[in-house]
């Protein structure tokens, strides 16, 4: 570790500080879980273990963050809100994840995502045998414009009625998502309740698709920003596996579309797996674009516990 370097869990009177560091590098980092209503949230919990490095004069240079709720336990596999150092020192990083790595009792796996533009934080988390388990893009569209589409006879869309939904939600994105690598843990209708919650919750945002009485696809579109303006992020965006290859995902993506025109957005944006090449497809033909690319790195942490 460089010299004058310590590493220590975060404790209450640090705490500001650290909020001041994720918000100074959420722009380094994967910012999925460092939105202000994530750090506005923020407690000192066995949930999220976090570790802080300091430099000799007391400042904070570094800090370690895991995502360890009953969802991710439930996986067994941890996910990081922050793994940064300023000073790029890997013994640094070292002592960050060994500490975190004292909370992985029920797991079998830490994640995180990288911006593929950040080559030096790929090469450090390599060099800490982080191994490489997949890519994701994010892709934009800049222009919206209300986009036309018809229901097929027979189906119809709905919104999400809180309180009644929840279970019917919770069915169709497990089954849509359960062969997707990174998306395979359920969700619980506990889960989509939260969801329907949250402060990007659009009203009339999330939408169901029909076949009769019975769900078969889902879209959700929320409150979002990207490159300093108002955007409508749309996911997740699934159907039964029985009704994909049909030309229904194009329905919910267009409704979406629409859904966000009407309430004012000139912009939207979604996330897609790389190997998910049907559906990244389709985002293209609709006007989307490639913006910006992460790199998912798995730590594991039996080997980790038996290399010890």
């Amino acid at each position: 570790m460089m010299k004058d370097m310590s590493v220590e869990a975060l404790g209450m009177e640090k705490l500001g500080e650290f909020l001041d560091y994720c918000r100074k590098h959420r722009k380094d980092v994967d910012d999925s879980f460092l939105y202000e209503e994530d750090l506005r949230d923020f407690a000192i919990h066995e949930d999220h273990p976090t570790y802080i490095a300091l430099n000799s004069a007391g400042d904070l240079v570094g800090a370690a963050s895991l995502i360890k709720d009953a969802y991710h336990r439930k996986g067994r596999r941890g996910r990081f809100r922050i793994f940064h150092t300023e000073a790029e020192d890997l013994t640094l990083y070292e002592q960050l994840l060994k500490s975190i790595v004292r909370h992985g009792e029920g797991l079998d796996q830490l994640f995180i995502f990288v911006p593929t533009l950040q080559v030096r934080a790929m090469e450090l988390l390599e060099r800490l045998d982080f191994k490489l388990e997949r890519y994701a893009f994010i892709l934009a569209h800049h222009d919206l414009e209300k986009p036309t589409f018809r229901v097929p006879d027979g189906y119809r869309l709905e919104a999400f009625r809180a309180g009644r939904d929840e279970e019917a939600w919770a069915e169709v994105r497990n089954a849509a998502f359960a062969k997707l690598k990174g998306n395979e843990m359920p969700v619980t209708p506990e889960m989509v309740a939260q969801m329907a919650a949250e402060d990007d919750n659009l009203k009339g945002g999330m939408l169901m698709l029909y076949h009769g009485e019975r769900a078969v696809g889902i879209v959700r579109g929320a409150d979002d920003e990207f490159e300093g303006a108002p955007t409508m992020n749309i996911g997740p965006l699934g159907l039964l596996p029985e009704y994909q290859g049909k030309g229904l995902g194009r329905v919910l993506l267009r409704a979406a579309m629409a859904f966000a025109v009407e309430r004012g957005y000139s912009q939207a944006m979604l996330c897609v797996n790389a190997e998910n090449e049907r559906a990244k497809n389709l985002y293209l033909q609709e006007g989307f674009r490639q913006v910006e690319a992460a790199a998912n790195f798995r730590y594991d942490i039996v080997k980790s516990l038996m290399a010890d």
